[in-house]
């Protein structure tokens, strides 16, 4: 006699959750603000470019889910989690056959990656292969970086800031941040500072925010990460001081929005998104009265989705302005 497995079906409903698809949107998002501050800053839009990147964005988005999904399911040390808690064993779903799937969206974003480095400059190798290394590395390996105090920052970072210097780089010809060129056995690598430090400026609010979401979630999680052997940020911290820092970090976002208004890298009419403060304070102290993964850590993604969106729509408004004035 054999002991054999049953395993369900992935059905689409499963899959929506197993990438999380609300989730997405912390990808979605810089993409767009990426796309639209390049023409809105530097007048430039390559719609292919774009077009390949968006591909190859989501496709490593779905990735990381995905993969964590299944790092998780095996790395699990409290087995109540693992057959309760995540989706692969609670669904009973194969975890084979999940990682190749993920391993598909994984070769998907790396050829096209591939093609906008045809297509634009080799620096953009490196860039990527180190968003993608985070990726991976974030739960696999000897030790995790999601089981050590650098989730938060590596989050924000890569899926952040990064995603939309990325998506701001491929629209750029005239004006690019980093450049590499070969000159016979000569390497030379070129920074543009004042447009990296204008990128990163802009940026910061969505790097902020998508960090704060890794932070809410590891709040949430902390007792249960603690049996796991996930020592994360809110672990060394302490839930206490936790809970105390994380109301600063949407305020630390809006200033963000606040300066780049003030220097002239936003537009003006950027100012509308500091109507979304009584909405931001709501939803902090509706996570700062309980902290669960099913009622409340939401709110932290609703502040992220509202004051992204915002600054998106902005953008658009005033781009669209932009284009029908030059057109006239």
């Amino acid at each position: 006699m054999t002991n054999t497995t049953t395993y369900q079906k992935l059905t689409w409903p499963l899959f929506l959750e197993l990438i999380r698809l609300p989730a997405k949107a912390a990808s979605l998002l810089p993409f767009l603000f990426g796309t639209l501050y390049a023409y809105y800053a530097f007048n430039e839009f390559n719609w292919l470019n774009s077009l390949i990147y968006f591909i190859g964005q989501m496709s490593i988005a779905l990735f990381v889910t995905g993969f964590n999904n299944v790092q998780d399911y095996y790395k699990a040390k409290d087995l109540a989690y693992r057959d309760r808690d995540n989706i692969l064993g609670r669904e009973h779903l194969n975890p084979r056959r999940i990682m190749a799937l993920m391993m598909f969206f994984l070769v998907l974003a790396c050829a096209m990656g591939l093609l906008l480095v045809i297509r634009t400059n080799l620096i953009l190798l490196f860039i990527g292969g180190l968003a993608i290394l985070v990726a991976i590395t974030y739960t696999a390996g000897p030790i995790p970086l999601s089981r050590m105090p650098l989730g938060e920052i590596l989050s924000g970072t890569c899926e952040g800031f990064g995603t939309i210097f990325i998506a701001a780089y491929v629209n750029m010809t005239d004006q690019l941040p980093m450049a590499m060129f070969f000159h016979g056995w000569d390497v030379l690598i070129s920074f543009n500072l004042a447009v990296i430090l204008q990128l990163f400026v802009v940026g910061a609010s969505f790097l902020l925010l998508d960090s704060g979401i890794m932070f809410a979630d590891n709040i949430c999680d902390l007792e249960q990460d603690q049996r796991n052997q996930r020592y994360t940020l809110p672990y060394y911290l302490g839930k206490r001081r936790a809970l105390k820092a994380y109301p600063y970090v949407p305020g630390a976002a809006l200033a963000c929005v606040l300066i780049s208004i003030l220097i002239g890298w936003l537009p003006w009419l950027m100012i509308v998104i500091f109507g979304l403060i009584p909405l931001v304070i709501k939803h902090v102290r509706i996570f700062l009265a309980k902290q669960d993964k099913r009622t409340t850590f939401n709110t932290a993604i609703q502040n992220m989705l509202a004051i992204d969106t915002a600054q998106v729509v902005v953008l658009a408004i005033v781009n669209g302005y932009l284009i029908w004035r030059n057109g006239r």
